[in-house]
């Protein structure tokens, strides 16, 4: 993925921008401390995404504050995870923002064009899956990328599966989002030939643990190219397949490919 840093130095290059606009952005404050938060001003230069905010445990007031701070230094698209309907509705009143409830996620400036270099796919067990489903998904859209969502697939049908199979086997990332004991992961890194992001869910019943068995046998799976994520981490599934979608060095590959 391309830092904001290497864009300006190759704007400089093009001709696109002057010595002096370039040096304006880089030695910009690297954060703004607006009291109760500390707003990063300088994620999108080093890591390529601007700071997201995490709405669990914030006031509306406070995430307001933070989205006029970022808003103010030029950041136009502002993803808040793990935010409530009634944040939202506050939250709306002073900017506008879509606001998807099974995800229960805020996106402030719309989405982008896709601009990786393949499709994610993002499937799950089961539908009690979809709201980790829906936030890995849309952060994934978020961060520019297509996205295909193959939804209650789970092993307990393998045929509901394997009807997917050139899907699957055409993605550049899968997100394999399961329960109980979450063996989707595994069946996935088997039929694939791309990366493949385990995460687990909360969903099953009193052996499953809230997650930890799924998390377990993902750990433990036999498919080589599986990773894994925290229990329902859909955004840090989301955020990981983008970086993989956005790698520049398997764009200069998919190029050569092609010649």
């Amino acid at each position: 993925m391309k830092s904001e840093t290497k864009q300006i130095l190759e704007a400089v290059k093009n001709g696109r921008m002057s010595v002096e606009e370039a040096l304006l952005k880089i030695k910009s404050e690297p954060y703004e401390d607006i009291g109760y938060a500390k707003v990063d001003l300088h994620r999108k230069v080093q890591q390529g995404v601007s700071e997201v905010i995490y709405g669990a445990g914030k006031t509306p007031e406070q995430m307001i504050g933070i989205v006029d701070a970022m808003k103010k230094n030029g950041q136009e698209r502002i993803l808040i995870t793990r935010l409530s309907e009634e944040g939202a509705e506050i939250i709306g009143r002073r900017h506008a923002m879509s606001y998807h409830k099974e995800g229960r996620l805020g996106i402030l400036g719309g989405l982008p064009v896709p601009d990786g270099i393949g499709r994610i796919v993002v499937a799950t067990g089961g539908t009690s899956d979809i709201p980790v489903a829906e936030e890995a998904a849309l952060t994934a859209e978020a961060l520019g990328n297509d996205v295909t969502r193959l939804y209650d697939v789970g092993v307990a049908g393998l045929h509901r599966l394997l009807s997917y199979k050139e899907d699957i086997m055409e993605a550049s990332v899968i997100i394999a989002i399961a329960g109980m004991e979450g063996a989707l992961a595994s069946v996935l890194g088997g039929l694939a030939d791309c990366p493949v992001i385990a995460v687990p869910t909360s969903v099953g019943y009193g052996a499953s643990f809230h997650g930890l068995s799924a998390l377990l046998s993902m750990l433990n799976s036999c498919a080589s190219g599986v990773c894994v994520v925290n229990i329902d981490n859909g955004f840090g599934a989301g955020y990981l397949a983008s970086m993989i979608n956005h790698m520049e060095g398997s764009s200069s590959l998919a190029e050569k490919e092609g010649e």
